[in-house]
């Protein structure tokens, strides 16, 4: 059999060209790890359809799996580092179990900067996200997103204004969630959520700050009788999450399949799930009443009385943020600014 050798440079575009045709045929199977369960919102809502449209736009190029419930082990405050370290692929996670991790973001959890609408915060964000983008600089961000907002459920017992949180041990979310209880005159309790449910039966709280999107996969209508909001659908601030890559995992695909990834994430994605998370809390609210529970919005009155410590909390934050080199006041002005342009 006769060989003809190939010139130097054509054998090396040769090898280029196989080499280009092997990444693109190439299938990439990527882990998707969280704390909630294969039942909660954020699986159903979020990550389950999520994965299914970017496996469908690469042509079946990409697979995931998604393991919820901490099921690749760990305990959800090392998510994030699960994901940043290369540890899992992709993980969805709190950043508030992460203090000091995302002093940028924190902006979104203050509660006089988020009104209570998941999507014009969310749209808000992503308007922002320049902004935020030394936060993420470990990971390579799918979105980042809020839910409506934490509503103060209670195992017993009601209030009607600042002074019902006196003395009151609560679970808080994050430590901006804390700063808010502490302003208020209650003591926070910090606990990843899934430890939540056994902290009330067992009365190590007497409440906790979470949305009715949580309370259902939680069943906390079972575990407390009274919900309280602010007036307007307000609510005592809220948490931010995050939905992140490992950046050596995203690297690892070639540039159709990066933009496949980048396609299915950011804006588009964030008004999508915004939506999605402000309609599951009437369904909360529904089962709360329909287990006896009562679902109270405070008077315009009585909601006003929180101004002050909500603005004591938003004062911390800017102290806090000023000494890390951050523009806290100029970040929270465009903060609300971005929420009001996109609130109805």
């Amino acid at each position: 059999m006769k060989l003809t050798r190939l010139p130097a440079l054509g054998l090396a575009t040769a090898f280029g060209a196989l080499m280009a045709a092997g990444a693109q045929a190439q299938d990439f199977q990527f882990s998707i790890h969280h704390f909630l369960s294969p039942k909660a919102p954020v699986q159903t809502l979020l990550l389950e359809p999520w994965a299914k449209s970017v496996e469908e736009a690469s042509g079946g190029r990409i697979h995931f799996e998604i393991f919820p419930s901490m099921a690749l082990g760990g305990a959800p405050p090392e998510l994030y580092s699960q994901v940043r370290d290369g540890v899992v692929d992709l993980a969805w996670t709190l950043p508030g179990y992460t203090p000091g991790t995302f002093p940028r973001l924190e902006v979104f959890e203050l509660p006089d900067v988020h009104g209570g609408d998941a999507r014009a915060t969310n749209l808000a964000i992503q308007d922002m996200m320049g902004d935020l983008a030394e936060d993420f600089k470990d990971v390579h961000p799918i979105l980042v997103h809020v839910h409506a907002g934490n509503a103060l459920h209670l195992a017993s017992g009601s209030i009607d204004g600042v002074a019902g949180f006196k003395g009151l041990k609560v679970r808080s979310p994050s430590r901006t969630g804390a700063w808010v209880l502490e302003e208020l005159g209650a003591e926070p309790v910090a606990m990843p959520v899934p430890a939540l449910p056994q902290a009330l039966s067992k009365k190590v709280v007497d409440g906790a700050l979470v949305p009715f999107e949580v309370a259902i996969p939680l069943g906390l209508s079972e575990l407390t009788e009274t919900t309280i909001e602010l007036d307007q659908g307000h609510r005592f601030g809220t948490s931010t999450f995050l939905f992140a890559m490992n950046k050596d995992a995203w690297a690892s695909l070639p540039p159709d399949l990066q933009k496949v990834i980048d396609d299915h994430s950011g804006a588009a994605l964030a008004e999508e799930m915004g939506a999605a998370w402000n309609e599951i809390e009437p369904v909360g609210v529904k089962m709360a009443e329909e287990a006896g529970n009562s679902v109270i919005a405070l008077s315009p009155e009585a909601s006003s009385e929180f101004d002050a410590p909500f603005s004591a909390v938003a004062a911390r934050w800017t102290k806090e943020a000023d000494g890390l080199g951050i523009d806290g006041d100029a970040l929270i002005e465009k903060a609300r600014t971005a929420v009001a342009s996109h609130s109805e």
